[in-house]
């Protein structure tokens, strides 16, 4: 810097900018050659599927074992109730944007889940 006032920065655009043997930026990406940037976090529907089926297998038992003693309607209608609360959230989560045959794998899901509890409860109506 002694010949210069100011120091010299390189442009990205116009050339590479290296440190030490790694170039850490080109002029066609404003990313260093290291990132890769897909790999950030971005959340599957597996997740949001998984999820809401372990919460809604949870407390589905969680109803039917409460309410062992009462009438069977009461537990199909909660169940019913929870179930669909399970998949608003679901659908608020991002299940909404995902393909057809996640969307499609969820509602079935929940229906064999609430079907499961519909047979057992049905004993005792």
């Amino acid at each position: 810097m002694p010949d210069e006032e100011k120091p010299r920065y390189p442009n990205p655009r116009e050339e590479d900018i290296m440190a030490g043997d790694r170039r850490i930026s080109r002029p066609d990406s404003s990313l260093p050659d290291w990132e890769v940037p897909d790999t950030s976090y971005r959340p599957i529907p597996i997740v949001w599927f998984t999820g809401a089926f372990v919460i809604q297998t949870v407390v589905l038992f969680a109803i039917f074992i409460l309410l062992l003693d009462q009438h069977g309607a009461i537990t199909i209608a909660l169940s019913a109730l929870v179930t669909g609360a399970i998949g608003a959230w679901t659908w608020d989560r991002g299940m909404a944007q995902a393909s057809r045959g996640w969307r499609a794998a969820t509602i079935i899901a929940f229906l064999v889940n609430l079907l499961l509890v519909i047979s057992s409860a049905a004993s005792r109506l």
